[in-house]
């Protein structure tokens, strides 16, 4: 308890540093991975996040102590490479680019620890703290990385907000953008350059391994509570840096707890409650939308049964009474399941129930015409604009029928110049 008041009262100054660090880093890729995940990149950032512990090291040996331009600069380099060297072998050769990335990644990773290896046997690595590039530490973010980490992000938003509709069209649609005359290979370079540069600036808090992790789960996370994309920008970034501040709290209250993977821990768990919760998209709304359908279907062939048995009979009234032994003669029911479907079509007045019979109300004539309708229009529309043989169109227009708009039942009306309900049924 005594370490979160000291962590939230910043009573360490290096609090600070490590809560802006994480606003400046968290934000920056949050941002720029919306963009590669609607380009459907995203494994680029994690062959990227690899690729850049050789660069790091190369840094490291040009400069000769930790310092993070000099890191930056080769890791940016490094990435770069990567994602060259990624596109070079989708666009000469026959491998895909999943296995394209996964020879890259792991190349340049190898790469990487073999160099990191010779630094720490060479007597300075031990002491320069390079191993926190592998899982992060972001207690080791320092008031100089502030302004660097800083810097990198007011560029990024910057370009984000300049070239907001470029990103736009070339993330959802390259050939689109190239019909209207914008660079596409030009802003293309542009976003992976920056996506480089956001995953350079947040190695050091968490880590090669993981850093991929804040390009591709925030967005993803972010685009199953919504479709508009200043939304998913901005919940993105809140998702990212809420969970980079819980990592940095949890590495600050247990010494030598390593950022990176608490804070993919707290991503994680957003990620779960959303594919749960989320509206629309999550588990339990799927759920609400299949037991909907599911009645819906039951409700629909229910009424439609009872339509076809007055039907077959000859009667002109709708509205007799008929047994469940009836109804189960034009269809094959599940008993149990067909009483739950009567009982709650009575409740919602669809259907009476009369000295253990079953009674169209008004309102359910009217609900039974229009199923059967819609069955015998599709049914009408398969046979005349398809090759379907004829044995083929009830199961058809059993699968479509309830999912027909009034606009779509309008659209058939005029097509198949028919009025009222088809007397043909198959």
């Amino acid at each position: 308890m005594q370490e979160f008041i000291d962590f939230i009262s910043f009573k360490d100054p290096n609090v600070v540093y490590v809560l802006l660090g994480m606003l400046f880093i968290n934000s920056s890729t949050a941002l720029i991975g919306t963009f590669a995940y609607l380009r459907k990149r995203s494994l680029i950032g994690d062959a990227i996040a690899h690729s850049l512990l050789p660069g790091i090291c190369l840094g490291f040996l040009a400069a000769g102590e930790k310092s993070l331009p000099y890191l930056l600069a080769g890791a940016f380099v490094s990435g770069w490479l990567s994602t060259f060297a990624v596109d070079l072998i989708v666009s000469k050769t026959k491998v895909k680019q999943d296995a394209a990335i996964g020879i890259v990644l792991s190349t340049f990773f190898a790469l990487g620890i073999v160099l990191l290896t010779y630094i720490q046997k060479s007597g300075t690595g031990k002491h320069a703290g390079l191993d926190h590039f592998l899982f992060g530490q972001a207690a080791a973010i320092t008031r100089a990385d502030i302004w660097v980490v800083g810097v990198i992000f007011l560029v990024i938003l910057l370009m984000i907000i300049l070239f907001y509709r470029a990103f736009i069209v070339v993330s959802f649609n390259h050939e689109f953008a190239q019909s209207v005359g914008l660079p596409e290979k030009l802003i293309s370079f542009f976003m992976t350059s920056l996506t480089v540069l956001a995953i350079a600036a947040g190695i050091q808090a968490l880590g090669v391994v993981l850093i991929s992790a804040l390009i591709i789960t925030p967005a993803a996370t972010a685009r199953m509570w919504t479709h508009y994309l200043k939304k998913i920008l901005v919940f993105a970034a809140i998702i990212s840096v809420v969970s980079g501040i819980g990592g940095a709290y949890v590495s600050y209250a247990n010494s030598g707890m390593p950022t990176g993977p608490w804070v993919v821990v707290f991503l994680a768990f957003f990620v779960f409650v959303s594919i749960v919760i989320a509206p629309g998209k999550g588990l339990i709304s799927k759920y609400k939308r299949t037991i909907k359908n599911n009645r819906k279907i039951l409700h629909e062939n229910i009424l439609k049964a009872i339509y076809q048995f007055h039907e077959n009979q000859g009667n002109h009234e709708m509205n007799l009474a008929i047994s469940i032994e009836d109804l189960l003669s034009v269809r094959n029911f599940d008993t149990a399941v067909m009483m739950k479907g009567l009982k709650l079509l009575i409740k919602e007045g669809f259907i009476k129930k009369v000295d253990n019979k079953y009674q169209l109300t008004e309102g359910g004539i009217f609900e039974s015409q229009r199923v059967v309708k819609l069955h015998r229009l599709w049914e009408q529309y398969l046979l005349k604009r398809t090759q379907i043989d004829t044995d083929h169109v009830h199961s058809g227009a059993e699968a479509i029928e309830h999912i027909i708009t009034p606009e779509i039942e309008k659209e058939l009306e005029r097509e198949l110049g028919i009025d009222g309900i088809p007397k043909e049924d198959y």
